[in-house]
C-alpha cells in the first residue's frame, strides 16, 4: 500500500479550507442538480414529447447516467497527465452547452442525446472533485473532508425538486434546462477563478497505454479498493433505482401532488445530517466502524420494508419513516466507502477515481434501470432492490476485510501538507 498521505500540490492552496470544500461540493452538486430538478417535470415532459409509458420517461435520467459512465474512464488518466483544472473546465463547458441546447430539444430522442452529452461533461466533476480532495488529504482526514463535501452536496436534493416545482408552476419544462445551464455556468466561473491546480508536475503520469493499463490493473486487482468500489456500486444502484421512480412512487402511489418536493427534500436532509455527523465522528470512530454498521443497518431496515410491503402497501408515514432510516445510512456509507476504496491508490488518484466512478456510475445506472423498469405500481421492487443489494454489499465488505468487520486496520489520521 502507498503510505504517503498525498502528493505535493502544484501550488499552495490559495483559498480557505471552507471554500475548497464548498467548491468541491458545488462541482459534485452539478450532477444532483441535473437529476433532481427534473423529477417534478417528468410527467409534463413526457406528455409534451409524446412519451406514453411512465417507465420510459425515466430514460431522461438513465441517458444522463449512461453518458457520464462512459466518459468517466478517460477523465482520470487525462487529469493525471495534464492536471485537474483543464479537464475539469472542459467538462463543465460541455455540461453547460448541452443543458442549454436541451431546452430547445424538438423531440424525445434529441433530448436523450443531449442528456447523454450533458452526462459526459458532468463526468469531469465526478472524477476530478474527488481527485482534488485525494491530492490534499488521506485516511480519516479524507473521509472527514468527503463527509463535509457530501453534506454540502446534499443541499441540492433538498432544494432542486422544489426549484423544479416552482419553475413548473410559473413556466414549463424547457426552463428547467435553462436554469440548470445558468447555475452550472456560475459554478464554472467560480472554479475558473478560484480553484487552484492540486496536482504537482512531478506527480503527473505519462498518458500512454502502458501507464494507463498499469494503473487500471492496480485499481481492479487491489482487493480492498475493488471490493469497496463494487459494494458502493450496489448501494448506489439501489438509490438510482429509487430516483428513477421517485415521482411515480410519491405522486402515483401516494398522491402527494405538489408536496412531492417537500417530502423528497426531507429525506435528502437525512442524508445531509448523517454526512455532517460522519464528519464529526469519523476521525475518532473510524471509517470502517461507521460504514460497516451503516450497511448492516440499511439492509435490516430494507428487509423490514420488503416484508411489510409483501403484506400490503405501507401507509405514507411508515414508508417515509423506513426510507428516511435507509437514507440516513447513506451518509455513513458513501463518503467512507469511497475513501476506503481510494486509500491504497494515492499515487494515481485521477485514474483510480475514474475507474471507481465508472464502476459506480455505470453499474449503478444499470442496476437502477433494472429496478426502475420493474416498477409495478407498488414499492415492493424498490424494497427488494435495497434489501438484496445491501446483503451483497455486506458480502463484498467481508471479502475486502477478510471476514473481519469494524476493525480500524491502521487508518491514516493525518492531513496533507
Amino acid at each position: 500500500m502507498d503510505q504517503r498521505s498525498t502528493t505535493t500540490p502544484a501550488q499552495p492552496i490559495s483559498i480557505p479550507r471552507w471554500e475548497f470544500i464548498a467548491l468541491a461540493a458545488a462541482l459534485m452538486a452539478t450532477n444532483a442538480l441535473a437529476i433532481d430538478i427534473m423529477l417534478p417535470a417528468l410527467q409534463q415532459m413526457g406528455d409534451s414529447l409524446g412519451v406514453e409509458s411512465e417507465n420510459h420517461r425515466q430514460y431522461v435520467i438513465s441517458a444522463y447516467f449512461g453518458g457520464m459512465a462512459l466518459a468517466l474512464l478517460p477523465y482520470g488518466p487525462i487529469s493525471d497527465r495534464f492536471g485537474r483544472r483543464g479537464p475539469l473546465l472542459f467538462g463543465l463547458g460541455v455540461y453547460v452547452a448541452a443543458a442549454f441546447a436541451a431546452a430547445f430539444a424538438p423531440n424525445f430522442e434529441t433530448l436523450l442525446v443531449l442528456r447523454f452529452i450533458q452526462g459526459a461533461g458532468a463526468a469531469s466533476t465526478r472524477v476530478i472533485a474527488i481527485s482534488m480532495v485525494r491530492d490534499r488529504y488521506a485516511g480519516r482526514q479524507m473521509a472527514e473532508i468527503m463527509s463535509l463535501v457530501f453534506m454540502v452536496f446534499m443541499v441540492i436534493p433538498v432544494i432542486a425538486p422544489a426549484l423544479g416545482q416552482a419553475i413548473m408552476i410559473f413556466s414549463e419544462w424547457h426552463m428547467i434546462f435553462l436554469c440548470m445551464a445558468i447555475v452550472a455556468l456560475v459554478i464554472t466561473i467560480w472554479a475558473a477563478m478560484r480553484m487552484p491546480e492540486t496536482l504537482a508536475q512531478s506527480e503527473r503520469r505519462p498518458l500512454t497505454f502502458a501507464s494507463i493499463g498499469q494503473a487500471f490493473r492496480m485499481v481492479v486487482t487491489t482487493r480492498i479498493s475493488l471490493c469497496y468500489t463494487l459494494a458502493s456500486t450496489l448501494v448506489f444502484g439501489a438509490l438510482f433505482g429509487f430516483i428513477n421512480s421517485a415521482q411515480q412512487v410519491y405522486v402515483g402511489i401516494y398522491g402527494v401532488g405538489v408536496w412531492f418536493p417537500v417530502i423528497f427534500a426531507a429525506i435528502a436532509l437525512m442524508m445531509s445530517l448523517s454526512s455532517f455527523l460522519n464528519s464529526r465522528l469519523v476521525v475518532r470512530v473510524g471509517m470502517r466502524r461507521l460504514s460497516h454498521g451503516a450497511v448492516i443497518g440499511l439492509t435490516i431496515v430494507a428487509t423490514i420494508w420488503l416484508t411489510l410491503s409483501l403484506v400490503g402497501e405501507l401507509p405514507l408515514w411508515l414508508f417515509i419513516g423506513l426510507f428516511a432510516l435507509i437514507m440516513f445510512q447513506f451518509g455513513w456509507i458513501g463518503s467512507n466507502f469511497n475513501s476506503l476504496a481510494m486509500e491504497p491508490l494515492g499515487r494515481m488518484a485521477g485514474t483510480a477515481s475514474s475507474v471507481q466512478a465508472f464502476f459506480q456510475t455505470f453499474g449503478g445506472a444499470v442496476v437502477g434501470v433494472i429496478i426502475g423498469q420493474a416498477f409495478d405500481g407498488t414499492t415492493t421492487p424498490l424494497a427488494a432492490g435495497y434489501a438484496g443489494l445491501g446483503l451483497l454489499a455486506i458480502v463484498l465488505v467481508l471479502i475486502a476485510e477478510r471476514g473481519r468487520l469494524f476493525q480500524p486496520q491502521h487508518e491514516q489520521h493525518t492531513a496533507a501538507h
